[in-house]
């Protein structure tokens, strides 16, 4: 089977797994790049990770290459934040302050999603996406100054891979 992204490291039922050294914010926003240009309406993006390890960071660097101009907010106190005017329409939530999934429904999440890409910081609050086919689950690791992402597809993402 060829796969689009060299750096796969492993398939399994659920998808493959990719390793991916950030040792920079330019190597961060790259792959934010990488990323938003594989996205379809209906993705996943998990972005999970210690506070400091460069969720938001990366969130912004898919958002901008979408093309939002303006000031990108961290959604932490709004939870969610949206961006309808680019394609595909992104969601961008930050669920660090929810401690119940229901919450989450509460909030109208699944509304949201809708025709839409849900960037998620904290997706372990409200129960994690990484049994979506269509989600990217993001772990990202604090090395020092560095950052390496821990990259696992769905089934949906086998061929696109960033």
């Amino acid at each position: 089977m060829v796969h689009s992204s060299p750096n796969i490291t492993a398939i399994n039922r659920t998808g493959c797994c990719v390793l991916q050294e950030l040792p920079s914010l330019e190597a961060m926003e790259t792959f934010g790049k990488r990323i938003a240009a594989k996205l379809r309406e209906g993705d996943v993006v998990a972005l999970n990770g210690p506070l400091g390890a460069g969720k938001t960071t990366l969130a912004r660097a898919i958002l901008r290459k979408l093309g939002v101009s303006k000031e990108i907010p961290s959604p932490t106190f709004t939870i969610i934040e949206i961006y309808d005017d680019i394609c595909p329409s992104i969601v961008h939530a930050d669920f660090y302050r929810l401690e119940d999934p229901q919450e989450a429904l509460e909030l109208g999440l699944s509304e949201y999603r809708e025709d839409a890409v849900l960037i998620a910081e904290w997706p372990e609050h409200i129960g994690g996406f990484s049994h979506e086919p269509q989600c990217l689950d993001i772990k990202l690791e604090i090395l020092g100054q560095k950052r390496r992402a821990i990259v696992e597809g769905g089934l949906d993402w086998l061929n696109r891979m960033p």
